[in-house]
């Protein structure tokens, strides 16, 4: 990066802790540090909410994602409104009449300890697994396309935004993350503008989509069915997001800590409610907008040399194995091939129609061409003897703005990834930490504290919690074909049973404790399994069922552990 680069990173995240630090003085008692005293507007609310679920990830992996899939993922958000519906009518309004610190104290109240424990145990484990991603996924992209050590990167991730989030708590992730979205869309915003910019000629935003559209990217919906038949193993269909996506969303939200904690802080239920709803109007168009700047730079490389591999450090790897030969033979074709792209692809040339239709066909060719090229790359990288990384999702972004954006605009878009990923990450950190102090700490030592003791150990607990995900980031290296399937895939594993078990606790009063305990263990070691033998390929079915089966399943299961006792009980 250039020094003007630097500047723009430094005094931005610089700007953003200090920001924080000043905006965080307040009472330290434990409602200060974690619900802001429940004094929050709806907007701060939104904001939070929004900022808590768009991480790093969302704003690196989404376009990427896009780039290779198509616009497809935006499914995997259609159950978002209908579960926000559901959330005011059922959740907040008992989640403020009681009160609560955290969202886990209700089963507590409505089962026992046990159930309340479990669940949130079940809840830290994701969240801080899936907080040590949020870290991870820029920091190996950051490490790997500007040469940073990764481990360094990983302590700079994660060590600024815990110095803020454990002097201020939830005030300093509140305050923050409104500077950092205006900051974050600002530079997507300015990112789409320049895509459009660069492209060839007189050629616009209309003709980037008809290019776009030619190479199916624009597959907004789909059935998920295949010569008549239902594929159960398709991510991203409009039923599986609609059915697995409102599970997800009705869990992530109503019962992840990360997200309740943001909508208790509010002064009234009216302000809660308000934002969620505002959040499943919003949210889909955001996610569509994301995906779309994936449309577009693939729009702009059909005009320009498109990398073989977006991930330059990967080919450097090859160039010092026992393919380094192979891998210049491989260099000089592709090179043939992408002049000749460019060359073929030249909006000036023929009629408009007769130009649109050439280049259909010559995208088609060129398209099929580079995935021979790149499965090729791929097959030497995943050699025992090589140990590569053969994901490129995850980079495709980033190069992007590294190679082709000007000075000042890069470091501004590498600022936007560390402000993203601190959103989401300081907003974990602040959950963590108040499930652990109220949730098992306070409930394993009986005995009284005082308010600023609470306070000093929900910041202890999320400086522990901070350093517990940067040692994970630094672990999850090379973790899956797109960082936003990994989160949303771990997520999967949990969110279906932890919803089941408020579920039961709202809708049948007549189940006991017992009953969904031992039914929430059962089918959480179920999904899991289920996950284990689709990773060995033994089942073929997408993570965002795992969703409604974890939560169907412990609701079937406690009606039938309540109905046998019930008998037994009168034999």
């Amino acid at each position: 990066m250039s020094l003007l680069d630097w500047i723009v990173l430094i005094v931005t995240l610089v700007g953003i802790i200090l920001y924080g630090l000043y905006k965080s003085r307040s009472e330290k008692n434990l409602e200060s540090y974690f619900l802001l005293n429940r004094s929050s507007s709806w907007f701060l609310i939104l904001l939070g909410i929004m900022g808590t679920q768009a991480s790093a990830v969302t704003f690196l992996s989404a376009p990427g994602q896009a780039y290779t899939d198509g616009m497809r993922f935006v499914q995997y958000y259609f159950g978002l409104p209908l579960a926000m519906v559901v959330l005011c009518i059922t959740f907040v309004p008992v989640f403020h009449k009681l009160k609560l610190f955290t969202a886990y104290e209700f089963l507590e109240k409505r089962f026992d300890g046990k159930t309340r424990t479990f669940t949130s145990l079940l809840f830290l484990l994701q969240r801080g697994l899936s907080t040590g991603i949020s870290i991870s996924a820029p920091s190996i992209i950051l490490s790997s396309l500007l040469g940073w050590n990764i481990l360094w990167t990983n302590i700079l991730m994660g060590g600024l935004l815990i110095i803020y989030t454990v002097s201020g708590g939830a005030k300093a992730v509140a305050y923050t993350q409104q500077i950092q979205f205006v900051i974050i869309f600002a530079g997507m915003l300015i990112v789409g503008y320049m895509v459009v910019h660069l492209l060839p000629g007189n050629m616009g935003l209309s003709d980037a989509l008809h290019i776009g559209g030619k190479a199916g990217k624009l597959n907004v919906i789909t059935s998920g069915r295949t010569d008549g038949k239902f594929q159960w193993n398709d991510r991203y269909n409009i039923w599986s997001g609609i059915i697995g996506g409102f599970f997800l969303q009705l869990s992530y939200f109503g019962t992840d800590q990360s997200q309740v904690g943001r909508y208790l802080t509010a002064k009234a239920t009216r302000e809660s409610k308000l934002s969620l709803l505002l959040n499943g109007l919003v949210k889909v168009p955001m996610q569509f907008g994301i995906l779309l700047l994936g449309v577009l730079v693939f729009s702009y490389y059909q005009f320009a040399r498109e990398p073989i591999f977006f991930n330059q450090t990967q080919l450097d790897l090859l160039a010092k194995t026992k393919y380094a030969d192979s891998l210049k033979i491989v260099l000089a074709d592709y090179d043939a091939l992408q002049k000749e792209k460019i060359a073929q692809m030249d909006p000036s040339l023929e009629t408009q129609v007769e130009n649109r239709m050439r280049q259909g066909l010559t995208m088609q060719y060129m398209q099929k061409k580079q995935t021979e090229f790149r499965n090729t790359i791929q097959r030497w990288l995943r050699d025992k003897d090589v140990k590569g990384d053969a994901n490129d999702t995850n980079y495709i972004f980033l190069r992007f703005v590294v190679d082709h954006l000007p000075k000042g605009l890069i470091g501004l878009l590498i600022a936007v990834i560390f402000l993203s990923a601190w959103g989401s990450v300081a907003a974990s950190l602040n959950a963590l930490s108040s499930s652990t102090i109220n949730d098992i700490h306070k409930r394993a030592v009986r005995k009284p504290m005082t308010d600023i003791r609470e306070y000093h150990y929900s910041q202890v607990y999320t400086l522990v919690w901070g350093i517990f995900c940067v040692v994970i980031a630094q672990l999850a290296y090379n973790i899956g074909n797109s960082l936003i399937e990994a989160v949303n895939v771990l997520g999967s594993l949990f969110y279906g049973v932890i919803l089941g078990i408020f579920l039961v606790a709202f809708y049948f009063k007549r189940i006991t404790a017992t009953p969904v305990f031992i039914s929430a263990v059962i089918v959480e070691l179920f999904v899991v399994s289920i996950h284990i033998l689709n990773q060995k390929g033994i089942v073929n079915i997408s993570f965002l069922w795992l969703n409604a089966i974890g939560a169907l399943g412990v609701i079937l299961m406690s009606l039938a552990l309540q109905y046998a006792l019930r008998v037994t009980r009168n034999a």
